[in-house]
Order: C-alpha cells, then sequence, then structure tokens
C-alpha cells in the first residue's frame, strides 16, 4: 500500500516537472525536501527524546541509577548488528563524505543512506551513545537531495543544489534555525554558490523549520528563552572565553581523533569492539550521567536558574548545593566528554560531533563563568556565558564562526548576544585554525589527499586528476643528437618543448625552442652543435602521484609554461600550465552552483 502511495507521489512530481520550467520545479523540489527532512528530523529527534524521559523516569522512581549505562551497550550492539546484517557490513560516518561525493563522485549518494544514519543513529544515540544526531540528519538531507536529483534525471549542479538544500533543512529542523541552515549548507559543505543559488536552499530552510515548528515539541528542541542583557564591561572576559573555547575545540579534535584511531586498529571482531568501547563508555556515564545521549537536557538545566540539578540521581547527589564540587563536576565531565563522544562512534556507534560541540561549549561557558564569579573576581551573567561558549566551541571545531553566531543567536530567541558571540566565536576560530589546519571532519579527508577547505582554488585544485592533463605524446630527443634532429621535428610538429632523455629514458634535461631561436638559423652551428650543449636542467620536475594543488605550486614557483613528469624516476611526459589552467577552468564552471 505505502509502495503503491510512492508511486503515484512519484507520477505526480514527474507531471509537474514536465509542466514547469527548469528553476520551477528547483523551487518545488526545495519544498519536497525540506518536508523529507523535517521528518527524518522528528522522527529522530522525538525517539532520542522518549529513551531519555524513560531513562530518566526509571532513575527518579526505581532509583537505578546503572540503567543509562545498560542502555548505551544495548544501543552500540544494536548498531553493529544493523550494519553487519543489514547495511553489507559498512556505513560512512561524518560530513566529510558529502564534500567527497560533490566533489569525486558527481554528487551521487548512495541510496541506503536515505534511511541508514536514521536507524543507526536512532540506536547509538537515542539508546544513550554520547554523540550528536545532526551530522546523520545532516547525511540523510544531502542523500534524500541527491537521490531525488537522480530520480528526475537532473543535472550535476542540479543535484549538488539540491543535496545543499536537504542539508540546510536538516539542521533547520533540528534547531529550528533556518539562517543556520543556509549557513551550515554554504559555509561548511558547498564548494561555491552563486546569489541566485540562495533561494532554494533559503526555501528548504524554511520549510524544515516550519514542519518541525509545528509537529515537534518545543521542549524537544534545544532553545532559550532566558538571557540577561549584554554589558560590554564584560568584553574582556568574552575574549578570554574565546580563547579558552579555541584551544579546548583543538583539545577535542586531537583526541576524539586519537580514541578513533585507536579502536580502527584494533584487530577484533566488530561485536567485541563495540562491546570493550560501550564498556568504557557505560563506566564514564555511571559517573557523569549527564554524558548520556545528545545532552541537551543538561545544556538546558546549566542555563537555568538551578543547575545543581546536574547532580540529582549521580554519586554526587549529596552535593547538590555545593557550588564548588558543582563545578568540579562540569569540569571533569567537560574533559571526558570527547573520551565519551570517541568510544562512541569509534567502538561502532552512529552519530556525529556537532551536539558533543555545543554540550563542550556549554559546559566551558558555565566553568569559567562560575570560576569567576565564585573567586569574587567579577559578577558575571553565568547563562550568557553559557550559551556563547557553545558558539565558541562549534566555530573551531568546524571552522564554521558564521554558521556557529547564527544558530546561537537563533536558539536564544534573539539577537542580544550578537556582540559577544561574535568577539568568541571568531577568537576560537582564528586559534583553532592556527593549530589545526582542517576541521574535524575533514582531517580525515586530509589525511587521505582528498582535502576540502574554505579555500575555493585548492578545493577545485584538489578535484582534477593530474593524469588526464599529462601529455605523453610529446616528442623527445638524446643528449647526443645533432641539434639538426630537433630542428627537423620543430619544423614538423607544434612543440616549443622537448625532453632530453638518455637510453634508459632518464630524464637528463630539456630544451625550450625560445632558448636556441637565434642558433637554428646559423646551419653551421646547427650541425655541428649536440642537443646536450644546449639543454636546460628543469626548473621544477613533477611527479605522477603529486597532487594538482602540488603541479600549481611548482608551475608559479618555477615561472615557466611547461614542466616533464616522471613516474617511478623515469620521464614520462609533459604537462602544459595552459592545459592545467584549463583545466581548473572547466571544472570552476561546472561546480558552480547557479
Amino acid at each position: 500500500m505505502l509502495k503503491k502511495y510512492f508511486r503515484r507521489l512519484e507520477s505526480i512530481i514527474a507531471l509537474a516537472q514536465s509542466l514547469m520550467t527548469p528553476k520551477q520545479f528547483i523551487f518545488l523540489s526545495s519544498v519536497l525536501i525540506g518536508i523529507s527532512c523535517s521528518l527524518a528530523v522528528i522522527v529522530l529527534k522525538t525517539f532520542a527524546h522518549s529513551v531519555f524521559s524513560f531513562a530518566t523516569y526509571i532513575n527518579g522512581i526505581l532509583k537505578l541509577s546503572f540503567i543509562n549505562s545498560i542502555l548505551p551497550i544495548i544501543g552500540i550492539l544494536l548498531t553493529v548488528l544493523v550494519v553487519n546484517k543489514v547495511l553489507n557490513g559498512s556505513i560512512q560516518k561524518g560530513t566529510s563524505q558529502i564534500l567527497y561525493a560533490v566533489a569525486k563522485k558527481a554528487s551521487i549518494i548512495p541510496k541506503k543512506q536515505m534511511y541508514a544514519q536514521i536507524v543507526t543513529s536512532s540506536l547509538t544515540v537515542g539508546l544513550g551513545g554520547s554523540a550528536g544526531l545532526e551530522s546523520p540528519i545532516v547525511i540523510t538531507g544531502a542523500a534524500f537531495g541527491s537521490n531525488f536529483a537522480q530520480n528526475y534525471k537532473l543535472p550535476y549542479k542540479d543535484r549538488t543544489l539540491l543535496i545543499g538544500c536537504g542539508v540546510a533543512a536538516g539542521i533547520s529542523a533540528a534547531f529550528n534555525a533556518p539562517i543556520a541552515g543556509v549557513l551550515f549548507a554554504i559555509e561548511v559543505l558547498l564548494v561555491d554558490v552563486s546569489i541566485s543559488a540562495f533561494t532554494p536552499i533559503m526555501i528548504s530552510a524554511a520549510t524544515g523549520a516550519l514542519v518541525s515548528a509545528i509537529v515537534l515539541d518545543e521542549t524537544i528542541l534545544l532553545s532559550f528563552k532566558t538571557q540577561q542583557t549584554f554589558d560590554y564591561h564584560n568584553i574582556p572576559f568574552y575574549i578570554i572565553l574565546g580563547v579558552l573555547t579555541g584551544l579546548t575545540a583543538i583539545y577535542y579534535s586531537r583526541n576524539f581523533q586519537k580514541v578513533e584511531h585507536y579502536f580502527s586498529k584494533l584487530e577484533i571482531g566488530p561485536y567485541k569492539k563495540a562491546f570493550i568501547g560501550s564498556s568504557l563508555l557505560a563506566i564514564l556515564i555511571f559517573i557523569f550521567p549527564t554524558l548520556f545521549g545528545e545532552g541537551y537536557e543538561s545544556i538546558k538545566t546549566l542555563s537555568e536558574t538551578d543547575p545543581g540539578a546536574l547532580l540529582d540521581n549521580t554519586l554526587f547527589a549529596d552535593f547538590r548545593n555545593n557550588n564548588w564540587v558543582l563545578l568540579l563536576f562540569v569540569g571533569a565531565t567537560m574533559m571526558v566528554k570527547v573520551f565519551a563522544s570517541g568510544l562512541t562512534i569509534g567502538s561502532g556507534g552512529n552519530g556525529g560531533n556537532f551536539a558533543p560541540s555545543l554540550f563542550l561549549g556549554s559546559y566551558l561557558g558555565y566553568f569559567f563563568s562560575k570560576f569567576v564569579s565564585l573567586t569574587g573576581l567579577s559578577k558575571l551573567p553565568i547563562g550568557n556565558f553559557t550559551m556563547v561558549g557553545m558558539a565558541g566551541i562549534l566555530s573551531g571545531l568546524f571552522h564554521a564562526p558564521l554558521t556557529a553566531i547564527f544558530l546561537i543567536a537563533e536558539i536564544t530567541g534573539g539577537y542580544g548576544l550578537m556582540i559577544p558571540l561574535m568577539i568568541v566565536s571568531s577568537i576560537s576560530f582564528a586559534i583553532s585554525k592556527k593549530f589545526e589546519k582542517y576541521s574535524l571532519d575533514v582531517k580525515g579527508l586530509a589525511k587521505k589527499g582528498h582535502a576540502f577547505t574554505s579555500n575555493k582554488d585548492s578545493n577545485i585544485l584538489s578535484t582534477l586528476d593530474i593524469d588526464t592533463i599529462i601529455q605523453c605524446d610529446y616528442l623527445t630527443v638524446h643528449p647526443d643528437e645533432n641539434l639538426s634532429k630537433l630542428v627537423d621535428l620543430i619544423s614538423h610538429s607544434n612543440q616549443v618543448v622537448f625532453a632530453v632523455v638518455n637510453n634508459d629514458k632518464d630524464l637528463v634535461g630539456i630544451v625550450h625552442f625560445n632558448d636556441i631561436r637565434e642558433i637554428i638559423f646559423n646551419t653551421y652551428r646547427v650541425k655541428y652543435t649536440k642537443i646536450n650543449d644546449v639543454m636546460k636542467t628543469p626548473a621544477a620536475t613533477i611527479f605522477s602521484n603529486d597532487s594538482m594543488e602540488i603541479v600549481m605550486s611548482k608551475f608559479e614557483k618555477s615561472k615557466t609554461a611547461f614542466l616533464p613528469v616522471l613516474r617511478n624516476g623515469k620521464y614520462y611526459g609533459i604537462i602544459s600550465k595552459s592545459i592545467a589552467l584549463e583545466a581548473y577552468r572547466t571544472k570552476l564552471r561546472s561546480m558552480t552552483i547557479e
């Protein structure tokens, strides 16, 4: 019955496509994708919130504090089971796969990503894994956009645009923050977007936020209604918070990767790995219960009037009214969060680092402002620092300051904190960027040689294949031959540069037509001059495994138009700078979303 309904819907959409202009159909598509993504968000968020409420109820009524530790073990083991039995033993994690799909896979994202992320992340995070749902939501939205475009045979540019629509709708629905959704899609994921492409992305984000606001209970979303007025006297403390969030973002990024790398190197079965990792996670959650799940409920608690409620039903419940014990608990939780998230994802669970970054930022903001207040240095608005800290970590971890600023501005219900948000986010981003070239999600791609950054030129160059521009049919000459041989080759070809190679195909030099222009008109000198006498050492040499960014850098430094290529130490061909630039321009046109 359901299958029949979807077929009828597809036929209606196909009819609409035939009656509309391409631009009109993109607008319709952005609405449909926005609705689809928001429904996925509703399912995920509702399930995660229901499990959290259940665990809280059990803890409060039956005093079974260990239930929070048991559920994540079950969730991660079930996730691994689904991955191995349903998803053919593998699932891609992290938003970096969207970047890779756009650049290397013609914006084609597998169909299974439309449901795989929802199922696995709901089991992992919904049952208490210490990670976030936003990354799976973003991937699901991108998969919706890509497969919708494939289904209706839309070209690459439109597929990429609809991926952006899905991403924007996902973030927008998850936080009821349409501006942040648009900025995240553009700032973090899409390589290049023209002004005209903003419209469908904004439509999709607005649709996602609207459906989410109508259907989802406001208590499920991360939102704040209370904040104090910004006081410019606190600017020095916001500057310090910016520095702290930047350094903490670096701490999180490096240690998360260490934990994940450690588990990836363990040569044991997936179920055993999942059990070991989830058991360690269970111990952390038993000691620090706020590590359970996304942690958004504890973020709200910190920003409210009774943060001591965090200690309820914990080993430290007797100290709920002791500010210093609460401060130590918050600080310790903040420091071990990275290991909880690393264990969750590294051991086989599925989730992202978006929610952990907000968790970490709020805890850091609270810790810093509460410490300053308790020591009597100044009376700071703790709620404001708790919220602004989230923007700092998000900006530093994802290298996305605009997304961080507007996300927190939207979920706090206004722009009263815009100045401190800008201060903290920009400082955190600058510090993180100084010590970490790539954001957390892009690091994995960088290690594989597929780095994508905010530098558009680097992004495009990284997508070009050097083999497509190497010219292997260039004529070569031998160093012992007379110049007359070279003159003959010049007169019968359009080459202006010749590689000089010996009998073993070793590159021994290069001859450019401009260097011998005066000689070739002197018959005597042509007859009695060896190529060995006029050849020059190449200004630079390209290796066949060099990236295009390295190739263009060598062209820039050598100030030459042709460079020889070596493969396995032997001469292989010539690369022309003009051909390389033409390949760049062609790729730029194909990747620009209009």
